[in-house]
């Protein structure tokens, strides 16, 4: 049911992205939001295409955070739809518990979007219960693209996390910025959308996890 329900989000998507994109790239998130610097903005100055979405969670960074911290294949997970990934093949598999050997995350590490080989990020810089900045690097050594990213391909993925309602609760932000060369303009017109229906399930996977630790803390 899980993969049956990612998949028709996914067609759904795809067929109106033509009109929906400026809302799908802005899901949740205010305009100051959208309008603010983030932590790793500098490592792509000139996106082509660019996302910022938001959630509120009802649980305090502290309770946010290890769930961000433990993110990737063969640690924590995604927290999306598993079961649409694993028919893939991506080996996904999220925890529904913080695993403490994977949270000390630091710059240089590899965070996986699938089995080893699979497009991959490096964490570039780490604040905890603050912000995490991903910048895309090469799948098969989880070596970082240079940066800042002016020509070629490259991405990042920030996260922020802002406390709210006196630190009882969070708000959490994130963002993408990629470039690529024109030759790529089709395959990311298609990614995008794709991106948006697992990052959107990925952020209400992080919530419900969240406010759940939180109750029982």
């Amino acid at each position: 049911m899980e993969a049956a329900g990612g998949a028709v989000a996914i067609v759904a998507t795809l067929i109106g992205s033509p009109l929906l994109r400026s809302r799908y790239n802005r899901w949740g998130a205010t305009e100051a939001e959208c309008r603010a610097a983030l932590p790793g903005d500098e490592l792509v100055p000139d996106p082509r295409m660019e996302s910022t979405r938001a959630i509120t969670i009802d649980a305090p960074p502290d309770a946010v955070w290890p769930w961000l911290a433990q993110l990737g294949q063969g640690r924590g997970g995604l927290y999306s739809y598993d079961a649409l990934e694993n028919l893939l093949g991506l080996q996904i598999h999220s925890a529904d518990r913080i695993l403490p050997q994977h949270q000390d995350v630091v710059p240089g590490d590899t965070v996986r979007l699938g089995k080893p080989g699979s497009p991959c990020f490096s964490v570039a810089s780490v604040e905890a219960e603050r912000s995490l900045v991903l910048v895309s690097a090469q799948p098969a050594s989880g070596e970082p693209v240079p940066t800042p990213v002016r020509d070629g391909s490259g991405a990042t993925w920030q996260w922020v996390l802002q406390p709210t309602e006196g630190g009882r609760a969070t708000r959490l932000v994130t963002r993408q910025r990629n470039t690529h060369p024109d030759s790529q303009r089709l395959l990311w017109g298609i990614v995008e959308p794709i991106g948006f229906v697992m990052e959107r399930r990925m952020l209400q996977g992080i919530k419900s996890r969240s406010e759940r630790r939180a109750r029982v803390r």
